[in-house]
């Protein structure tokens, strides 16, 4: 019988959760950084609104590793901390855009909404499917 209240559902959710989390950093970092605008378009996007083009660089290898290290469940209350700086640039760029992101340039609403989900999945750690578990860095 399923009961939503076990702790196997519960891991199973986290779980969820962090994979989520880590195709998406993934997705933008790999993806759409590398693969649609290029390091040479991300990188005049950066300074375009104010950021040295080599943080395009750190930005992308940081969603890259993060994004992997958060699906193999490797550090994954650290790796949700440390995407939270990126996730705070993201929300500054885009606030004054308006709140919702399809709004020209994108609103602010999906960086924050992900920069709760970073924040959630730092409290919560792992849970299952992960490589590596520890009270700390799970």
């Amino acid at each position: 019988m399923f009961d939503p209240t076990s702790p196997a559902v519960r891991d199973y959710g986290i779980a969820l959760l962090r994979i989520a989390l880590g195709i998406m950093f993934l997705a933008h970092g790999l993806l759409l950084k590398v693969f649609v605008f290029t390091m040479a378009g991300t990188a005049a996007f950066f300074e375009t609104i104010g950021f040295p083009g080599w943080l395009a660089w750190a930005t992308m290898l940081a969603e890259t590793a993060g994004g992997l290290l958060l699906i193999a469940g490797i550090g994954t209350r650290i790796v949700a901390l440390a995407m939270t700086p990126i996730l705070l640039g993201a929300w500054y760029v885009h606030a004054g855009n308006g709140w919702v992101f399809s709004a020209p340039n994108g609103g602010w609403e999906y960086p924050a909404y992900l920069l709760v989900l970073c924040v959630a999945q730092m409290l919560l750690g792992s849970g299952t499917f992960s490589l590596r578990r520890s009270t700390i860095g799970a």
